[in-house]
């Protein structure tokens, strides 16, 4: 089954682009044919994975605006399998841009993916930590949306204007856009109030969290130097130290989609 998965939270700061990057490196690891659109003005997905600004020439907002084919930004990373649509801060342009687009705006970035959307088993979208257009691009144009959940005081807060938000999606532009989970991350075992907030998303949410088989725990991403350091040095974290513990827990979480997928 081919997927596009939108990592979406308007909150900042909650693991959104580490889930984007290391997810997608882990399902490449896989051996999926795997494309990671960066959908964020920070950019941060892209130089996570190595590329800086002069690297590479144009970027989503050219796709954005009609100006390039997606096909034309793509660029091949480190990763076997893995390849990167990448941002710019120039992006933040693309609000003007939206708004003067009456017709079909949220579909923008869907009717993009449409001209390569046969050539990767997964794409993953790394969306912004704010409602605005991109982020309603990424759900529009997703089959699915993973919400990263950072284990920390006001971690819900917000959570019901995002849900919101995906309901008039499917009552308008797309109606078959699912939550695939939550994602609770900076997970401390020894912090009470991580376990206090993967409580609360048990209690209201526990058939949408990602749950191991094996261990018949739920996934959680914990609080890991090796996952903080691995963007510094332009690598996901499954190629900076593959046995550490945020590596071992994004591999799970692919096989567990990959599982899913295949019923």
């Amino acid at each position: 089954m081919r997927e596009i998965i939108a990592i979406a939270n308007q909150k900042g700061g909650v693991g959104k682009t580490t889930t984007a990057v290391n997810l997608a490196a882990s399902l490449a690891k896989e051996g999926k044919n795997v494309l990671l659109i960066d959908a964020d003005p920070q950019a941060n997905a892209t130089t996570s994975l190595g590329f800086s600004r002069n690297d590479y020439e144009f970027n989503i907002f050219h796709v954005m605006i009609g100006t390039k084919k997606l096909s034309q930004i793509i660029l091949k990373t480190d990763v076997e399998n893995l390849f990167l649509a990448p941002s710019n801060i120039g992006l933040v342009g693309i609000e003007k841009e939206y708004y003067k687009n009456q017709t079909k705006r949220e579909l923008m970035l869907k009717h993009a993916i449409d001209e390569i959307r046969g050539e990767y088993d997964y794409i993953i979208i790394d969306s912004p930590p704010a409602l605005g257009p991109m982020t309603i691009n990424a759900l529009s144009a997703a089959n699915s949306v993973i919400i990263p959940i950072q284990c920390e005081f006001f971690a819900l807060e917000g959570l019901a204007q995002l849900l919101n938000t995906i309901r008039l999606i499917r009552k308008t532009v797309n109606p078959s856009l699912k939550i695939k989970g939550f994602l609770p991350t900076m997970f401390s075992r020894q912090n009470n109030l991580s376990k206090q907030v993967l409580a609360d998303l048990t209690h209201h949410f526990n058939d949408k969290l990602f749950k191991d088989k094996e261990s018949q725990g739920y996934i959680v991403i914990p609080r890991n130097v090796k996952l903080a350091e691995s963007p510094s040095f332009g690598k996901p974290v499954i190629e900076y130290d593959k046995n550490s513990k945020g590596s071992v827990a994004y591999r799970t979480l692919a096989k567990i989609i990959l599982e899913a997928a295949h019923g």
